[in-house]
């Protein structure tokens, strides 16, 4: 086996896409993007985002992204990892089916955890695997069980919920001071250039008043991948303008909670999504960052 840096190249990018489909192709959130464009295969605007959320950490990580290939070059697994302001992030830990229980993908991430050396403080958001929480847990990562939120938006799913208690703004580019801002208050450490692409692929929201600010990114087929807030009241109004904001018939998605985010599952829960168990958010070196739902990706 051979273990070198992903490139910033589409062909990289592609090897570490087709990790990801045969790896975790039965997985809820793949599922997920799949189930919300109403098609049965991979949307290609899905697959071309994920591309581009490869190229983007192997560009500003080198060296917390690796890929391992066989003799022949052809790829067994990926591991995508990033650190920001003193947080280390694993967005990705993958191995082909054929060749887990080699190795393969404890080498993948003892060479992201090694990036990571140094960090004061570690997430990743694990799945349901119990094979991956034992991995994570025996590196030292706290292990707290997550939940879901999902449903489809509908009329009733408007009615129900109470609008807003104050402002909430669309996000532009001169928001990221108070981006970074929140991620600091929030996970102790700012998500910089990240935010750069997530303005590409998200909708973005912003509260900025007296009583604090937050933000949050939604996606146009419903998921809301990343909220930071300095209170819980602002999380709440910010996660209420977010599924109000989507069309119906989107599928609404709201994941990454830990028991910390009741707020987060009461606005879910009014709106009448249904609420689910769904792998976990593993950390080390923090507590549960809240109010915060965590971005797959990003953290």
């Amino acid at each position: 086996m051979i273990l070198r840096q992903l490139r910033d190249t589409d062909e990289d990018a592609e090897a570490a896409w087709e990790v990801v489909a045969a790896a975790f192709g039965d997985s809820a959130a793949l599922a997920d993007a799949a189930t919300a464009a109403g098609q049965d295969g991979w949307p290609p605007g899905y697959v071309a985002e994920v591309h581009d959320r490869h190229r983007h950490l192997a560009r500003t990580d080198p060296g917390g992204c690796w890929i391992a290939l066989d003799e022949t070059g052809m790829p067994l697994g990926v591991a995508v990892s990033a650190r920001r302001e003193g947080t280390w992030g694993l967005s990705l830990l993958a191995v082909l089916p054929r060749a887990q229980r080699q190795g393969v993908g404890r080498e993948l991430l003892a060479a992201a955890l090694l990036y990571g050396r140094g960090c004061l403080r570690g997430i990743i958001r694990g799945s349901e695997d119990s094979r991956a929480a034992g991995v994570y847990r025996r590196a030292g990562f706290a292990l707290h069980p997550a939940m879901r939120l999902r449903g489809t938006v509908g009329p009733e799913t408007k009615e129900r919920l109470s609008p807003p208690d104050g402002a909430v703004h669309e996000g532009v580019a001169r928001h990221r001071d108070l981006l970074d801002s929140v991620d600091r208050r929030t996970r102790g450490g700012a998500h910089g250039a990240d935010h750069e692409l997530l303005l590409t692929q998200r909708r973005l929201l912003v509260v900025d008043d007296l009583a604090g600010s937050g933000y949050c990114y939604v996606s146009d087929d419903g998921e809301i991948e990343l909220l930071a807030a300095t209170s819980r009241r602002l999380a709440k109004r910010l996660l209420t303008a977010a599924l109000l904001c989507l069309p119906e018939g989107a599928e609404a998605r709201v994941p990454g909670l830990t028991a910390e985010q009741q707020w987060a599952v009461d606005v879910g829960l009014e709106a009448g999504l249904e609420l689910s168990t769904s792998g976990y958010v593993c950390l080390r070196g923090m507590p549960p960052p809240t109010p915060y739902i965590p971005s797959g990706t990003f953290l």
